[in-house]
């Protein structure tokens, strides 16, 4: 499976449709789709970290949660992750951490506000050719 991720225009969403390997790549690949929306990812630099743990119901929630938390540490902690590493992705637990740096205005120009993921439209898939997710986000 191609490795990669597409945006996905629909009226008053966005959406990302995310693949790679597997799902552990695939979540990377959305967490960029959604990045890629917030800003550019090459004005980014890799100069700190932060750590996520998330628990959840199932695999859907986790993406959900997963890009919120990404989310949250841009809209909240104003900082724009550029790389992700994911070290434990399960059925129910996500643990990874993302490296970027602070938002500073003179570097970073924002694209678009993302306000929220949602639960429209998502999957959540994983076989033996790859992972591939696709969820739609509140603009």
């Amino acid at each position: 499976m191609q490795t990669g991720y597409i945006i996905i225009e629909h009226p008053a969403d966005l959406g990302i449709e995310a693949s790679g390997e597997s799902l552990v790549d695939a979540f990377i690949q959305a967490a960029h789709g959604l990045i890629s929306i917030i800003v550019d990812p090459a004005t980014i630099d890799s100069i700190s970290s932060e750590h996520i743990h998330i628990v959840a119901d199932d695999k859907e929630q986790l993406l959900v949660k997963w890009l919120s938390e990404i989310l949250y540490l841009y809209d909240g902690r104003k900082f724009l992750s550029k790389e992700f590493r994911i070290s434990l992705l399960n059925e129910t637990e996500l643990k990874a951490v993302a490296s970027g740096e602070f938002i500073s205005e003179s570097k970073h120009k924002m694209r678009m506000d993302v306000k929220a993921v949602t639960y429209h439209q998502l999957v959540v898939e994983e076989n033996m050719n790859g992972g591939k997710v696709r969820v739609f986000l509140d603009i």
